[in-house]
């Protein structure tokens, strides 16, 4: 058994595929696997790939990009499981290293917890912090994307991601692991990755939809009283601008400051 597993899934990327797997193949720390999941691209971008015996590359249709994920976490030899998307890179050359040495602080095996961190968005040039203390609220509002996050192997095996959700069924699938799969969420200081953003889920007409399916997803996992709590303290705290600063270029350095101050202080 490895350590890490590291899935990168990809239909036709382009020079994406090469740069996301080299900044793998770049870490210091090198008890890991990839696992790359091709959606049968014809792009010549999975042939191109360096030769390296810690590359396994399946190539099987797909019913897109969570269905993908699916797949290949099924084939893990891995302990933790870490999905990093086609043209996202890790931050640096130590982040393996960093993860597990914060993987060692704590007591036990692990393998029932998601260790998260956080990321650098490139469209903005900021480093975007995670809830270092989650809790319920924190699933409702704010739950680290899973670039950020290293899965317990196990439960990958316990559950996928739902297929029915296009947009959230990353969302879907770390409040299952906290909330009703027995997960531990433990914050790590370390930036993990490097954001590509304006992805799929960004688009206008999929945040329309991802707003759509937060909704049903904390139907599942709350009650209605949590509900309408939170989206009260959602409501009065602004939320709408909050995502509009944080997205914007000229304004996402201090919104994302004062975030940061914010999450160090339990707030």
């Amino acid at each position: 058994m490895v350590e890490f597993s590291i899935i990168v899934v990809c239909l036709n990327p382009g020079e994406k595929l090469r740069m996301t797997v080299e900044s793998i193949l770049g870490q210091t720390y090198g008890d890991y696997e990839i696992l790359v999941k091709d959606g049968m691209s014809v792009d010549g971008s999975v042939e191109a790939l360096p030769e390296d015996g810690r590359i396994r590359v399946f190539q099987k249709e797909d019913r897109g990009i969570y269905d993908a994920m699916n797949q290949a976490a099924g084939e893990v030899r891995g302990k933790y499981v870490y999905f990093l998307n086609c043209g996202d890179v890790f931050h640096d050359r130590d982040v393996l290293q960093q993860v597990k040495g914060q993987m060692e602080k704590r007591k036990g095996d692990g393998e029932r917890c998601i260790f998260y961190g956080d990321i650098y968005e490139r469209l903005t040039g900021e480093r975007v912090a995670s809830n270092p203390s989650m809790d319920d609220f924190g699933c409702y509002r704010n739950v680290p994307c899973h670039q950020a996050c290293f899965y317990g192997a196990v439960l990958m095996r316990e559950k996928g991601f739902d297929i029915g959700y296009r947009v959230r069924a990353d969302y879907e699938h770390f409040l299952w692991c906290f909330l009703r799969g027995g997960a531990d969420a433990v914050y790590m200081p370390v930036l993990v990755a490097d954001y590509e953003g304006g992805g799929f889920s960004e688009t206008k007409e999929n945040r329309r939809l991802s707003a759509k399916e937060h909704r049903e997803i904390v139907g599942k996992y709350m009650s209605r009283g949590q509900v309408f709590k939170y989206r009260a303290v959602m409501a009065l705290t602004l939320a709408p601008l909050r995502t509009w600063l944080a997205g914007n270029g000229t304004t996402a350095h201090l919104y994302n400051w004062v975030k940061g101050k914010l999450y160090r202080r339990g707030i």
